[in-house]
């Protein structure tokens, strides 16, 4: 899980590898500095001799200065490696998603994956960052400082070694209890953010009804838990400074008592016993000790946050595609016929019931295909199968003569353009919105395809034309020009399919009549497949297929369907009994 974190390093590899070294280089300075202090206090002060106080004191103020120097090199290298490693973690799981299938977007929420790239990425960055400084630092200081301490005084360092287990357990105990904490948190934070989300995009709608209560209520509800979280966490915690003190100052305590004892005993005489210098020393070693415990703790703490995002970023980073190419894939779409044969589909392979079960139909190249059907027929389904969106459970989609497993997924997703059922614009210009259709489509060729989806007219009443500037969503355009937009997108493509998922509900009649008639006369060659909820829409099309609780009802065209499908009858007929009452 960790390796897999750690492949993101890659460029940073030398300062994460050099900030370690200069904190190594670093602590043993501070380590023989206590030494030096020692030396000072016994043949310097005590025996009042200035030229080994000076001699002592400059080696001391160059350790000193050259500790700072590798302090800094140390902090700003593992910033340096640490802020790397965040931003290419986030490049990898960003990337990692952008490779996703539908079904491998269908187990992560929106909301789920931001605080994967921001929350969870900042708390690996800290955490990383504490590990490669004081993770290094805090045992090499231990060590070290324990095997000075032991060659001034191998009795009195016991005291401050029993400390070690004391601290060290109580800090097991504090961490094991808080993990769990901060794994709920982490998860209230997806429902904060997919609550600000849906928000934000359904803002007009809070407003219109008035629910701007209900939606701070929510909120708050979300921040309380996330509050009571914190909360609980940091009262455990709590405990954490005060264990420390506690071991510190009666470390300390004893030292001191011991020590001034063993001084007086011996007359300050290194030889037969401890001197003063020894003392200080000694007590030096045992806060170098004991705060590099407390460091040690710090790393512990951040560790512990930072686990559950780990988890979490590893979760993200391990999901595969379940839409791979094959070894040696079709790279060209000979045409835009399409069939299903004995076609069963579900999201899950564990479902109980199938979403389309045994659908088997032919599509001839050029042909206009309608699909209609009742909320839950599983059009949308049948339809995101021809692009591979989704992979069939058994059976087969052939486009162009050719399983559709078996095409490179770009050049196939090329030549097969799907307006979805949800609209979807990016904040940029309508150009920048039009040119993810094709990325070199020259301004004529935009104008054309806003020409046959009925765009052109309305773009052109802009101010700003085809550089108008549209907010993220399409917010500031309306359903019906969102539509004419994503359709003209599509059209771009020039693909040898076209499907619209139901992408004309928000024009009128008499646009959406014209937007099929255009795409038939200046397209003929494209297989157009249509799914509608209005009868109108599809009624000239050379096929209608009638789709029924993941089944083919009925295959015909309009007129033969009239006769043979009982549910195409009734729906036709309540369509158009609701226009002749309205008249």
């Amino acid at each position: 899980m960790v390796r897999k974190l750690f492949a993101s390093i890659r460029e940073y590899k030398k300062p994460g590898l050099m900030a370690p070294l200069y904190v190594i280089i670093e602590s043993i300075l501070e380590i023989l500095i206590p030494t030096l202090m020692a030396l000072l206090i016994d043949n310097g002060i005590a025996k009042s001799n200035m030229n080994e106080v000076l001699r002592v004191g400059i080696v001391l103020v160059v350790f000193s200065l050259f500790a700072l120097f590798f302090g800094v090199r140390a902090g700003t290298n593992a910033a340096v490696a640490a802020s790397g490693f965040a931003r290419n973690l986030r490049k990898d799981m960003f990337y990692n998603v952008q490779t996703f299938s539908f079904s491998n977007i269908d187990k992560f929420s929106t909301s789920s994956i931001i605080t994967r790239l921001t929350t969870d990425v900042t708390n690996v960055q800290m955490a990383y960052q504490m590990v490669i400084r004081l993770a290094v630092r805090s045992p090499f200081m231990i060590i070290f400082a324990m095997i000075f301490s032991f060659r001034i005084d191998s009795s009195m360092s016991m005291i401050f070694l029993g400390a070690i287990p004391v601290l060290g357990i109580g800090l097991w105990f504090i961490m094991s209890s808080v993990h769990p904490i901060f794994a709920k948190v982490f998860g209230y934070y997806d429902l904060l953010n997919s609550a600000v989300e849906e928000n934000l995009h359904g803002m007009r709608v809070v407003k219109s009804y008035n629910r701007e209560k209900f939606e701070e209520k929510k909120f708050t509800g979300i921040s309380q838990l996330i509050f009571q979280g914190f909360t609980r966490a940091g009262k455990r915690l709590s405990f954490v400074a005060p264990l420390m003190q506690i071991c510190l100052y009666t470390s300390m305590l004893l030292l001191s008592w011991f020590g001034a004892k063993e001084i007086i005993a011996s007359g300050n005489n290194a030889a037969i016993g401890l001197s003063t210098g020894e003392l200080a020393s000694m007590i030096t070693y045992a806060m170098q000790i004991l705060m590099s415990l407390m460091m040690l703790s710090m790393v512990v703490v951040m560790i512990t946050i930072s686990r559950a995002s780990i988890e979490r970023i590893a979760a993200l980073l391990s999901e595969n595609s379940d839409l791979t190419n094959p070894e040696n894939p079709v790279c060209e779409v000979p045409d835009g016929s399409v069939v299903f044969d004995h076609v069963t589909f579900s999201y899950s392979r564990t479902a109980d019931k199938p979403v389309l079960d045994d659908v088997s139909v032919a599509i001839a190249a050029g042909q206009v295909v309608g699909i209609i059907g009742g909320t839950g027929s599983s059009k949308s389904s049948f339809v995101q199968l021809i692009p591979r969106l989704y992979d069939v459970i058994s059976g087969s989609v052939r486009v162009g003569g050719v399983d559709v497993r078996d095409y490179e997924v770009d050049v196939l997703r090329n030549q097969v353009a799907m307006v979805l059922q949800k609209n979807v614009l990016f904040s940029g210009t309508i150009k920048e919105n039009l040119r993810w259709g094709n990325e070199n489509a020259t301004d004529d060729e935009m104008r054309h395809a806003a020409q046959l989806a009925q765009a052109d007219e309305f773009i052109s009443g802009f101010p700003d034309g085809y550089d108008t500037y549209i907010e993220q969503g399409g917010s500031n355009v309306s359903g019906g020009q969102r539509q004419r937009l994503c359709i003209a997108r599509a059209l771009l493509k020039n693909p040898k399919v076209l499907i619209l998922d139901d992408s004309t509900s928000a024009v009128d009649m008499a646009t959406d009549s014209k937007i099929r008639e255009a795409m038939r006369t200046h397209i003929p060659g494209t297989t157009k497949i249509i799914i509608a909820q209005r009868v109108a829409s599809v009624q000239d099309a050379d096929m209608i297929i009638v789709l029924d609780d993941g089944r083919i009802s009925a295959v015909g065209t309009h007129e033969q369907l009239l006769e043979s499908s009982s549910i195409y009858c009734e729906v036709y007929h309540s369509q158009t009994k609701g226009s002749i009452l309205h008249e």
